[in-house]
């Protein structure tokens, strides 16, 4: 059996989560790839060579977690990047959607992690980073949903970090906000004046930030100087406010 080390990255199959796999690859890691689609996940794999496999699941189901940790074995780092949004008033929403975003969004990630921790642990070295967001330190109407979800990322991870404090193992929450990854299509938001008509930084930009932060084990990492300062104010600033500032900058143009 070899001897490399193991990577696991979800949502592999575009965006910040390509581009974790493409860095992994890069340091020598044989990459676990895990996302939905096949024909996306073969043709990054076979540029990444080296061993790198794919797995094409759906990880809101229940199981999947468990299938995903059953095929993989034990990894090394684990980058929780798979997640999706919605955008609209809650009461409008669809409800399969949003159980599928919550299982998506938190269950998946959190069973990953409880899975693949105790031989990180046993090993006393290892690495998780979970892909929480800018919108994990406010309430977000017209993305209610999707916020309250990155608020529990960014918790858990924190909780996690400090239960993993002297272990040798390390726990991140990559906090970007608004990304060119295809994130605002999926969640049919290009109308939210929060990313019409704005330059966001690349996937591969925010990647390469979350990269670093994981290997010098840090906890929370905001990536830019802008979503440093704005989540910095929403503690400082009256609920009231920051709920109808996060509203206001959210509706449609």
């Amino acid at each position: 059996m070899s001897d490399r080390r193991t990577a696991l990255v979800t949502g592999a199959s575009s965006g910040i989560g390509e581009a974790f796999a493409r860095l992994l690859a890069k340091d020598g890691y044989r990459v676990v790839l895990v996302a939905r689609s096949v024909e996306k996940l073969s043709t990054l794999a076979s540029e990444l060579g080296n061993g790198t496999l794919t797995l094409s699941v759906d990880l809101s189901e229940a199981d999947a977690p468990n299938r995903v940790a059953d095929t993989s074995g034990p990894v090394d780092v684990l980058i929780n990047n798979a997640g999706h949004g919605d955008f609209g008033p809650f009461a409008s929403a669809d409800p399969t959607k949003l159980r599928s975003m919550m299982e998506l969004n938190m269950v998946s990630l959190t069973m990953l992690a409880r899975n693949v921790l105790p031989s990180m642990v046993a090993q006393g070295q290892g690495r998780i980073l979970n892909v929480a967001s800018t919108a994990a330190f406010q309430p977000g109407p017209l993305m209610a949903v999707y916020y309250a979800t990155k608020a529990y990322v960014l918790s858990f991870t924190e909780a996690l970090a400090e239960e993993l404090r002297g272990t040798g193992v390390t726990a991140t929450a990559l906090c970007p906000g608004p990304t060119a990854s295809g994130f605002q299509q999926a969640a049919a938001m290009e109308s939210s004046k929060l990313v019409a008509g704005r330059k966001m930084p690349s996937a591969a930009d925010v990647a390469r930030y979350g990269y670093r932060a994981m290997q010098r084990g840090e906890v929370v990492a905001i990536h830019g100087l802008r979503n440093k300062a704005l989540a910095a104010s929403v503690r400082f600033s009256p609920r009231p406010v920051v709920r109808r500032m996060v509203h206001k900058m959210q509706e449609a143009g």
